[in-house]
């Protein structure tokens, strides 16, 4: 690991927790130079949906670049993006009566993020947007307005102006609707809160320890931005393509919000992709008015349109139910035989993460089943959330197998923890 301290910036985070030289993978398993093999409960944070190295999709892309294929094309018409509208609005917008439109935005869900801002301040002609308490949008100026975490936001020295906050679902207890609260600040003359142009909502925070909105909460949410004329942006960049169970994760609440963004997942096989789907309506752009280098990417394009192929038809998205219940038995489960650990589970589809409160145990957790071969990282606002998401097509064994190395890694976590507290005395 020489080089990358000599080498690489201090800004590096993934390597510290799982401190390993990766050098192969295949679906749910990855290796490292020392033959050592590694169960993935992280799927690239949420890249990798249909696992490492799909082999229909890995094929595709060479078949792509041995044939001289496009790999690079700004945002002229290519084969390759052809091929992709064609099958995503075959295979998802046209079956759920989608109608909207495609931006291609380059390369990173930030990106998606930046463009939606930029969109809906110029549709409304209003410069507030509503964020969320918990909520990660990304990193650079204007998505890092709308992230909600302290972490990211102290240090940043950029105008965070524009933005306001309001309580997501359950923030303020399950027994307080927290769009009450929101209606009363939008509409009320006196609050400070200038009408925005629009909400950006994540249906599932999954970096702010994985917070599942309710279908009653989304919905209420939908109807107050149509009441108050205000664009409802849903952030499917980590939850969506599957991950909760249906290839949107606003099919549940039965929603349809004016634009949604996808990155991480949507190509397929973890090459950089992002885009932005609007309401025909909110098309406003001048030609090359938002642009970006990278966001013609071919080979993501041949992957993407390739990995539709798992939404043809119901039976991927069963699948991913049935391993949900699965997951979710499990883990009540491990609850139930550890009740010290005051520990409670929640999500939807193959994101669930596991809250444990005691201060820094998830982290040790996560750092034990590391040891025992399994890659999972922790989330919320303290890291006190093992964030548990494997690739959609994980096999069953290697799903019981990972949350077995949970329960083992907690049992020596627990184990050390009490072998390290002082002993009454005789």
């Amino acid at each position: 690991m020489n080089i990358f301290e000599e080498l690489e910036s201090h800004v590096r985070s993934y390597c510290r927790t799982f401190p390993t030289v990766f050098q192969t993978a295949r679906g749910s398993l990855l290796r490292d130079t020392q033959g050592r093999e590694f169960i993935d409960f992280f799927s690239g944070a949420g890249s990798l949906n249909y696992g490492h190295n799909d082999p229909a999709l890995k094929a595709s892309v060479i078949r792509h670049l041995q044939n001289d294929g496009i790999v690079h094309g700004l945002d002229m018409a290519t084969a390759a993006k052809q091929r992709f509208l064609e099958r995503f609005k075959a295979t998802i917008l046209t079956p759920r009566d989608l109608d909207y439109k495609v931006q291609f935005v380059g390369p990173t869900g930030t990106n998606a993020v930046e463009a939606a801002l930029k969109l809906v301040r110029k549709v409304k002609q209003r410069s507030n947007v509503v964020a969320f308490t918990g909520s990660y949008h990304g990193l650079t100026a204007g998505s890092l307005a709308v992230t909600a975490n302290s972490f990211y936001r102290r240090d940043a020295y950029v105008n965070r102006h524009d933005v306001s906050f309001m309580p997501f679902d359950g923030f303020l207890g399950h027994d307080t609707n927290t769009l009450d609260y929101m209606r009363k600040f939008i509409l009320h003359s006196s609050s400070g809160v200038d009408l925005p142009a629009a909400v950006i909502v994540e249906t599932i925070q999954a970096e702010g320890g994985v917070n599942v909105a309710s279908d009653t909460w989304l919905q209420e949410l939908a109807q107050l931005c149509r009441d108050c004329e205000i664009l409802l942006i849903v952030d499917d960049i980590q939850v969506g393509v599957g991950r909760t169970g249906t290839f949107f994760s606003f099919e549940r609440a039965g929603i349809q919000p004016e634009i949604v963004l996808l990155s991480k997942a949507i190509s397929g096989i973890g090459l950089p992709m992002s885009i932005l789907l609007m309401k025909p309506e909110l098309d406003v752009w001048e030609p090359g008015e938002h642009t970006g280098t990278f966001r013609g990417n071919n080979l993501a394009f041949v992957a993407a349109a390739e990995a539709m192929r798992y939404w043809e038809s119901s039976a991927f998205s069963e699948s991913i139910q049935r391993k949900s219940t699965t997951l979710e038995r499990r883990l009540l489960e491990f609850i139930a035989r550890r009740d010290n650990l005051d520990a409670s589970c929640r999500g939807k589809g193959l994101i669930y993460g596991l809250s444990i409160p005691e201060p820094g145990l998830s982290r040790q957790i996560a750092s034990e089943a590391f040891r025992q071969g399994l890659i999972i990282e922790t989330c919320g606002e303290d890291g006190h959330v093992l964030k548990i998401l494997p690739p959609l097509n994980i096999p069953d064994e290697l799903l019981e197998q990972g949350v077995q190395i949970i329960g083992k890694s907690t049992d020596h976590v627990l184990a050390r923890r009490d072998d390290l507290l002082p002993q009454p005395a005789a």
